[in-house]
């Protein structure tokens, strides 16, 4: 059976302050969404394993599909309450990792060893990268065996300079992906603050911001199913 990994945070607040982060809900909900409506089965890591916290303002972004999927016992319990550890974690059963968002993701994804293993496993079985938005994080900072970043060379997107102004978190957030990504030997691209947006470079799916978490699943799932 197709597996594909998904990988939230456990971050609840921005660093340095008690406003709350967390997954972007929308950001999982419309991507399982699509590959239960593909027959893909998903499982959820986090860094830490376990609970995983919501950002509350994603819950003003609901709409009826990410809210059935909200509801479901399934989601519920794998997806927000106990995620896998990276530990428990076989690189081999999966045929791609995808890397949710939420401003969370910024502190605990850039430089997990275990998480950046996983993911180096796959990409060495052909296996598919894929991010949206914050998630990007997770993928800016991996090197392959000869110390190169995976990154390199490869057209991407995620959050933006932009994105991050009008949310009024640029200030907050450690870095912006933009300027790791080009210093890190990316092409990065975007378009137009909040709108679809979504690149793929090879075995590399990348989606610019919420509104691009549908775009990034159906490229996958074309590759996945060919």
């Amino acid at each position: 059976m197709t597996k594909v990994l998904i990988v939230e945070t456990n971050v609840q607040v921005y660093h340095g302050t008690t406003d709350p982060t967390g997954l972007w809900l929308g950001e999982s909900a419309e991507f399982v969404d699509e590959m239960q409506r593909a027959g893909i089965a998903c499982d959820y890591v986090s860094p830490r394993g376990g609970f995983v916290p919501l950002d509350p303002r994603s819950m003003r972004y609901t709409d009826d599909a990410i809210m059935a999927v909200y509801q479901d016992p399934d989601f519920i319990e794998r997806g927000l309450r106990n995620t896998l550890k990276p530990a428990d974690v076989n690189p081999a059963d999966y045929a791609a990792i995808y890397y949710t968002g939420g401003h969370g993701v910024m502190w605990d994804f850039p430089d997990n060893p275990e998480l950046q293993a996983i993911a180096r496993a796959i990409d060495a079985h052909q296996g598919y990268l894929a991010s949206v938005c914050h998630g990007i994080a997770g993928l800016l900072n991996i090197r392959d065996a000869q110390g190169r970043y995976l990154i390199a060379g490869k057209t991407i997107t995620g959050f933006t300079a932009t994105e991050e102004r009008l949310a009024g978190k640029r200030k907050v957030v450690p870095f912006l992906n933009r300027d790791v990504a080009r210093q890190h030997g990316a092409h990065f691209q975007q378009k137009r603050f909040y709108t679809d947006y979504a690149v793929q470079d090879g075995r590399l799916i990348t989606g610019q911001n919420p509104f691009s978490v549908r775009s990034v699943a159906q490229k996958l799932i074309k590759e996945l199913k060919n």
